[in-house]
């Protein structure tokens, strides 16, 4: 048979075939009955025509799908946050309760959000250099809603609450002066400390997470007590108080949100991936309103990055440096540099000591305060013992006060003064031993307490307690 014929037949019966598998798609396909034949009459061309009305088909390569490129930093620093997430999610109906509660709260949760502009960058950027779990910068929204001036009463304090002796146990000074519990940089750098030493211990962050709120002490018996029983140790296994129970839920449910804002209904505000403060040494003790006039920054807006400070002088310190608006640092020693020339005083703040037999309403009158304030500004409360040689904090008479002047970040459980200014007390308490297989943690809930720069004053703990601030 020649070539050309055999060539024309085969192409017959593959479009009869075709056309066989158009009727057949084309049908309802009632399985069981076969197919109806299809005659067809094909009207042959010659080979060549055929190969150029059929040319070979080659069909494109599907389109790449969306990459992130983690090698270019984001605009967006809820971006940056979304690429470190690398926490295990919990999947939990207190997940979706958690969920619905800030969802139903738009409002508060806008605000929280934009409060935390402040101090996000700086948070991200140090959650990455220890390669941990970006998710971890949002606790400060469940421990504080990333007030730093948040109280618990427990007295936990600052936007990652600790409480006084996990603060000591972590190298957070706590005197008269200043509270670094509330310190940005420092508690921050003692928060992530505490929690790698806890992961470690534990070795899965959601038990982690539950021993920042509930202690380790009480996460390692929980544990204990389900390795007796032969029962699951993970945390959703473990019994635990309520608080506990929904801590970690609050976490996923705040991951979920800034994970798909768009999917819930929420937008969230980008926020620019850059530094929103820098640092500075304090050439020398300094009053916070003067440091505000010469960063050219609103008080309030100072107050917020410096919300340490418990008096309105600041000690100088360099391991407590000022916080500055980004962009600021300059314009500060430039007007700091004139300010010195004027040979002005950086501080309208001196010590005075009290006489024997004088009452603080008599100090009040001769600086020229009313006695409440008096009080206010030096800590003093009902059961403070005021003796001969105290020594309380007022205003130089030649210093120009004004309004602003006497704005400060008082504590909400003022510390009292000491009887005299020549010895500190003690503060002693129990200590907990923690014992995990190898790992063997302690916290010491007493040490001993210390001054720094101006007057050497040291005081007790506080024994008031004020209700918490809500979450």
């Amino acid at each position: 048979m020649p070539l050309r014929l055999r060539s024309l037949l085969c192409i017959c019966a593959c479009l009869s075939l075709t056309a066989q598998a158009e009727v057949v798609s084309d049908s309802t396909l009632r399985w069981g009955t076969p197919p109806v034949r299809v005659e067809s009459t094909l009207q042959l061309m010659p080979a060549q025509a055929l190969t150029r009305e059929l040319p070979l088909q080659i069909q494109d390569e599907p389109a790449p799908l969306p990459t992130i490129d983690l090698t270019m930093p984001p605009d967006d620093l809820w971006q940056r946050v979304r690429n470190g997430f690398s926490m295990p999610n919990l999947d939990s109906p207190l997940v979706a309760d958690r969920q619905a509660w800030y969802l139903n709260r738009p409002e508060m949760l806008k605000r929280v959000l934009d409060r935390s502009r402040r101090y996000l960058y700086y948070i991200v950027g140090e959650l990455e250099k220890r390669g941990m779990p970006t998710e971890l910068a949002l606790l400060p929204i469940v421990e504080s809603s990333y007030n730093p001036m948040a109280y618990s009463p427990a007295r936990a304090s600052g936007i990652w609450q600790f409480i006084p002796s996990t603060g000591k146990n972590y190298r957070l000074e706590q005197n008269w002066w200043l509270d670094e519990r509330r310190d940005i940089i420092a508690s921050t750098g003692a928060a992530l400390d505490y929690l790698q030493a806890i992961y470690e211990l534990h070795g899965d962050w959601h038990l982690a997470l539950a021993s920042y709120n509930w202690g380790e002490n009480a996460v390692a018996r929980a544990v204990v007590k389900n390795q007796a029983k032969h029962l699951p140790t993970d945390y959703a296994s473990l019994s635990m108080p309520s608080e506990t129970r929904y801590y970690v839920p609050k976490l996923q449910a705040l991951k979920n949100i800034i994970a798909q804002p768009q999917l819930f209904g929420i937008n969230l505000n980008p926020i620019p991936n850059q530094a929103y403060f820098d640092v500075v040494d304090k050439p020398a003790n300094m009053d916070l309103s003067l440091a505000a006039k010469l960063a050219e920054t609103p008080l309030d807006e100072f107050l917020a990055l410096n919300p340490s400070y418990n008096r309105p002088v600041m000690p100088a310190s360099k391991d407590s440096p000022l916080v500055l608006p980004a962009g600021k640092v300059q314009t500060f020693l430039a007007n700091l540099q004139q300010h010195e020339r004027q040979e002005k005083p950086l501080s309208n703040w001196h010590t005075y000591k009290l006489k024997k037999g004088e009452k603080i309403d008599a100090v009040a009158t001769r600086f020229h305060l009313t006695p409440t304030y008096l009080k206010q500004i030096n800590g003093i409360t009902r059961r403070t013992r005021l003796l001969a040689g105290s020594t309380l904090l007022v205003p130089r008479k030649d210093g120009q006060t004004n309004a602003n002047l006497h704005e400060v970040n008082l504590p909400l459980t003022p510390p009292e003064l000491p009887k005299n200014s020549k010895k500190a007390g003690k503060k002693g308490g129990k200590k907990t031993t923690v014992k995990s297989g190898k790992y063997k943690r302690q916290i010491a809930a007493g040490a001993k307490k210390s001054g720094k720069s101006l007057p050497a004053r040291k005081s007790p703990p506080a024994k008031k307690r004020l209700p918490a601030k809500k979450h």
